[in-house]
């Protein structure tokens, strides 16, 4: 693999499989990760390199949403910043199935980096709102809270959802029913919970209200989708049962 675009091409090639993936993902996030992956593939780098940076690009604009005062450039700044860091998240996961060099550190590694976000991301929120914003009430500082509750629970559910399938299947237990065909409709329907849709809303930390409003909804979606992604799971799992 000599030049960039044989490198993209040799990366469209290592792909995870779209289903159960929003249409932002497959169609902004994995692209501009694999442009990245492939600059990083040329800058020598390793996955978990690529891991670190996409960690350096998120934990500091959570820094900045927590220590600075909304503003429109810090809007600007913060979603630059959470989307570039978001994509690079992408691309050390395409790197390392390009170059075959992924293994158990870096997929511990990822997730560490993954969980500490999603923590991060609503405590930074939390103490934005309490240092800087002008509240209707203090009720509002419980948001973040909540919201903070419904992203971690979904997101170490369905690792473990993801990781009790897979022993099910190497213990040669009966999966279930065959995976369904990638849905469109579903890649919609799944928008509203993409991280990278959930970082626009921070194009708003210059309009208080605005922000507050837009954080707000998206917190009652997720919490809704996490409703409907437990029961999802506990099903799947209750029918992986032997006998």
């Amino acid at each position: 693999m000599g030049s960039t675009g044989t490198v993209l091409r040799e990366l469209r090639g290592a792909q995870k499989s779209a289903k159960g993936v929003s249409l932002y993902s497959r169609y902004v996030n994995r692209p501009a990760g694999r442009v990245l992956a492939a600059g990083a593939y040329r800058a020598g780098l390793t996955p978990n390199q690529v891991t670190l940076i996409s960690a350096l690009f998120t934990y500091s604009a959570l820094a900045a949403v927590a220590l600075v005062e909304p503003s429109w450039t810090l809007a600007l700044a913060v979603y630059a910043a959470l989307a570039l860091g978001f994509a690079f998240d992408s691309a050390d996961g395409q790197l390392a199935r390009l170059t075959g060099r992924g293994g158990p550190d870096g997929e511990w590694l990822d997730h560490v980096v993954d969980c500490g976000k999603l923590l991060l991301v609503h405590t930074a929120v939390l103490i934005s709102f309490h240092r800087f914003g002008e509240l209707p009430s203090d009720g509002w500082l419980l948001l973040p809270l909540g919201f903070q509750f419904a992203a971690v629970v979904t997101f170490c559910a369905g690792l473990l959802r993801e990781h009790l399938g897979k022993a099910a299947a190497a213990a040669g237990q009966p999966t279930g029913a065959p995976a369904a065909p990638v849905s469109r409709v579903r890649a919609i329907a799944l928008l509203p919970a993409d991280y990278g849709v959930f970082c626009l809303v921070f194009l708003l930390l210059g309009a208080p209200g605005a922000f507050r409003a837009g954080y707000a909804v998206l917190a009652v979606v997720h919490a809704l989708f996490l409703a409907a992604f437990l029961t999802k799971w506990f099903r799947e799992l209750r029918a992986l049962r032997p006998g």
